[in-house]
């Protein structure tokens, strides 16, 4: 029997699992295990950062019957315990990535949790006090992350698996007073060295589906409550498609 002639990829952010989230997601995964080959998760997975959290979290995952990868988000390291959360996700079979690319199913995928900054002519850049520097360097470090990871990768078909939004147009729907702390044009510049068949994030609960970078890359926002809000019929994830191609992998 040939294989399938594309692979698809559920993805969903923003999950917030706490200690009190017991039985809350296996549907979600089992569904998402039925819908596609794979699964992405865009950040915020648990709602402190507390290893309590990622356990519950793990023993949802349970019921999952692909391969899942995850990168944290800005709660998950909320409790300074992101090395700990980090640790139980992985040995419980969960791929994560913070710079670093992988492959699934003949799909190379870089990951990275992100930062904020702004976008365009509006981001904030590294002038004047030493705390704003420092602010502007932790976007540059996570872009140069990104990068790197992409660089890697020697596949004919790469996504991208962020927390953060590399692009206004998925974060508009949101306050415009807190858009500067939903992500970075930083975060797309490696994407025009590197392009990649999508993206996919999370953090912006309220922000908008899709859409494009500046090189016509598609940016898919999955954070869940706005999946919830917008396909209330439906499982909270989305299904993406990519064609099986060739390439060894990273």
């Amino acid at each position: 029997m040939s294989e399938p002639s594309t692979i698809r990829f559920a993805a969903v952010g923003d999950l917030h699992c706490r200690k009190t989230s017991a039985g809350n997601y296996r549907e979600l995964f089992a569904a998402a295990s039925k819908a596609a080959d794979a699964l992405l998760l865009c950040g915020d997975l648990t709602d402190y950062g507390l290893p309590e959290e990622a356990r519950v979290l793990v023993d949802e995952l349970a019921v999952a019957s692909v391969p899942v990868v995850a990168v944290l988000g800005n709660h998950d390291v909320e409790s300074d315990a992101e090395t700990e959360v980090r640790r139980i996700l992985t040995d419980a079979g969960v791929q994560m990535l913070d710079g670093e690319a992988c492959t699934v199913h003949g799909v190379g995928i870089a990951g990275v949790k992100g930062f904020a900054g702004g976008y365009g002519a509006g981001a904030l850049g590294p002038w004047g006090e030493k705390a704003t520097k420092q602010f502007v360097q932790e976007a540059l470090q996570e872009a140069l992350k990104l990068e790197a990871a992409l660089a890697r990768l020697r596949t004919e078909r790469r996504i991208a698996v962020l927390h953060y939004a590399p692009i206004e147009a998925t974060v508009q729907g949101e306050p415009p007073e807190i858009f500067a702390f939903l992500g970075s044009s930083r975060l797309a510049e490696p994407l025009v060295r590197y392009p990649v068949d999508f993206v996919v994030h999370g953090h912006a609960h309220r922000g908008g589906l899709e859409g494009r970078t500046v090189n016509g890359i598609p940016v898919y926002n999955v954070a869940m409550p706005l999946l919830l809000r917008s396909f209330p019929d439906q499982p909270a994830f989305r299904v993406f498609e990519v064609k099986r191609g060739d390439g060894e992998g990273a």
